[in-house]
């Protein structure tokens, strides 16, 4: 409706009276520069002279040094994960099978991991609680199966588990001795 109020007006007031009044309209809404903000320039400390102390016949003066104007500068620091923050959203437990226990002698090891993990959380879950290096994470997804007992039926909960290959010369101890 604005819009064709404008032009009712153009009408109604003629071209020049109509010229005025938008030239009127747009000085009121100008908007003033602002001045550049101003810098504070920080001076270099000065030696000033005072006091002079006489002891006998010599007279010593006295140097006061005026503290330095240093900008205090905060260092933040990444934070870093502790050991155990993503372990135990990832690693549920070691997987021991007659299978993973071969996998062992070729540096290759298996863990249960829940299902919302992945291979990188995997990684750096391993890293930080065994402290080896790891080449290469792979990932398996068990379904869950049917089952039943008698008339019965009902449902073997499927997991998800990594097979960990490590560094040669590294070893994980999963079952302490």
């Amino acid at each position: 409706m604005s819009i064709f109020n404008i032009f009712k007006n153009k009408e109604e007031l003629g071209e020049k009276k109509f010229k005025k009044r938008v030239e009127k309209r747009e000085e009121k809404t100008e908007i003033k520069s602002v001045p550049p903000k101003v810098v504070k320039k920080i001076k270099k400390p000065t030696i000033e002279k005072s006091e002079t102390k006489k002891k006998g016949k010599k007279a010593v003066e006295k140097k006061q040094e005026k503290p330095k104007q240093e900008k205090e500068t905060k260092v933040v620091k990444p934070k870093k994960q502790v050991k155990s923050e993503i372990a135990w959203k990832v690693l549920e437990r070691p997987h021991i099978t007659e299978k993973a226990s071969d996998l062992t002698k070729e540096n290759e090891y298996v863990f249960r991991v829940f299902t919302s993990s992945n291979k990188i959380e995997v990684k750096k879950a391993v890293e930080d609680v065994y402290g080896v290096n790891v080449k290469k994470v792979r990932i398996i997804n068990v379904p869950r199966k049917k089952r039943r007992l008698g008339k019965t039926h009902g449902w073997r909960k499927g997991y998800k588990k990594a097979i960990v290959i490590i560094q040669k010369g590294q070893e994980i101890e999963i079952l302490p001795r």
